[in-house]
């Protein structure tokens, strides 16, 4: 949600593209507009998500279509309980112990910059500061926490990066280390270094952007309910949308399709 809100105040709220877990896009209109948006969908175990992953990496690869990829390398959420086995897993394998973080899967990253290399500019490490606590969904869902997000980034040019699958893992390893430490330091100070006020987002663009959704929401329920041709065009894409996101299936973009043809 706070990615969305980046992206919109940098004007590229249409560029972005998650890495999520399979099971979300299995959900009713939002899994659908995952499926349509190009999500990846990951089951998180990597003998079932290499394939799928660098086939759909490799669709992203036209330099004039613009791509921020969004990728979680920890896989899941940060609990107590993950904290305590992801440190237990750090120190069985000589690796850094962190607090603040999960210690990052190496595999699905290192996939991202081998099909990405050529494509991409860079590489942003994004940390996410709270105060004074992390929200729960409902608290989002009801404006209620937090008072304040603070959004930490570096920016890293893909040639800065080493290119062995080792090094780069080693590479994320050290980034979430000192991710661990700016959260640290964030807790106790209630800032990250040199952090600058980003400005409000315009109060005109926001109530237009609202007033665009709500015509267009009533709209399309007004003529779901009236006319029979939006009934019957409603009920194929959805009858499409359900299989296609539970089986990922992904059909050939038309231009694409009739390039090749074409050729």
């Amino acid at each position: 949600m706070y990615l969305w809100d980046l992206a919109l105040r940098k004007g590229c709220l249409g560029y972005i593209k998650y890495i999520l877990k399979s099971s979300l896009m299995r959900l009713p209109v939002f899994g659908w507009a995952f499926h349509i948006l190009e999500f990846i969908p990951v089951e998180r175990k990597w003998e079932a998500d290499e394939s799928i992953m660098r086939y759909m990496l490799s669709t992203f690869k036209d330099p004039q279509d613009p791509l921020w990829l969004a990728l979680f390398p920890e896989g899941t959420d940060f609990t107590e309980q993950k904290c305590l086995r992801s440190k237990k897993y750090a120190a069985e394998h000589g690796l850094p112990v962190l607090k603040n973080v999960l210690l990052p899967k190496t595999k699905g990253f290192c996939a991202c910059l081998q099909e990405l290399r050529s494509s991409l500019a860079a590489v942003y490490d994004v940390t996410i500061g709270y105060k004074y606590r992390c929200p729960s969904f409902l608290d989002n869902v009801f404006g209620v926490d937090p008072s304040e997000v603070h959004i930490h980034i570096c920016r890293f040019p893909l040639d800065s990066i080493p290119v062995s699958e080792e090094e780069m893992s080693m590479w994320l390893i050290n980034r979430f280390q000192t991710k661990d430490q700016l959260l640290s330091n964030f807790q106790t100070q209630g800032q990250f270094p040199d952090q600058a006020a980003e400005r409000d987002l315009s109060a005109v663009k926001s109530i237009l952007n609202c007033m665009t959704i709500v015509t267009v929401t009533g709209t399309t329920m007004y003529y779901c309910f009236s006319s029979f041709w939006f009934k019957l065009y409603v009920s194929l894409v959805c009858a499409y949308l359900v299989p296609a996101t539970y089986f990922n299936t992904r059909p050939q973009p038309i231009l694409s399709f009739l390039k090749v043809i074409a050729r």
